[in-house]
């Protein structure tokens, strides 16, 4: 089943994002099937915290904007998201390498949306789980 109500392709995606927070870390949506979006990230100077390891906000950043984006898709033209909450689990560092980050649904309201984001290394293992919580105005 697809979800979507807006067509963007992953090109015109990362063009809306272009000149924003997403573009500056790096964040680049790179699949996109009927019920999931994912988007790729580097862990590298621009992500990491001190010790060298992927900075726990910058992973909830990124699960934030694939969420954001992924739910936007699913409204109207008339329609906006914004974040209303977002909880994350942090259960694996990341020293190097990218990142990959899936959002899939939870619940698709008519006034709320709530998404799963689970973040990824470059070994499929599982580093971040999240979920988010939108408004549809």
């Amino acid at each position: 089943m697809n979800i979507w109500k807006r067509k963007l392709t992953l090109p015109e995606m990362n063009q809306l994002c272009a000149h924003c927070a997403v573009a500056h870390l790096g964040i680049e949506f790179s699949a996109q099937g009927s019920d999931w979006l994912e988007a790729i990230m580097p862990v590298d100077s621009r992500t990491t915290q001190p010790m060298g390891l992927l900075h726990g906000g910058v992973s909830v950043a990124l699960a934030e904007s694939v969420g954001s984006l992924a739910a936007l898709l699913c409204t109207e033209e008339s329609q906006a998201v914004v974040g209303t909450d977002i909880n994350a689990s942090h259960v694996r560092p990341v020293k190097s390498g990218m990142v990959t980050a899936r959002a899939t649904p939870i619940h698709l309201g008519k006034r709320t949306q709530v998404w799963q984001i689970n973040i990824r290394d470059s070994q499929e293992k599982l580093c971040c789980t999240t979920r988010l919580t939108l408004s549809i105005i």
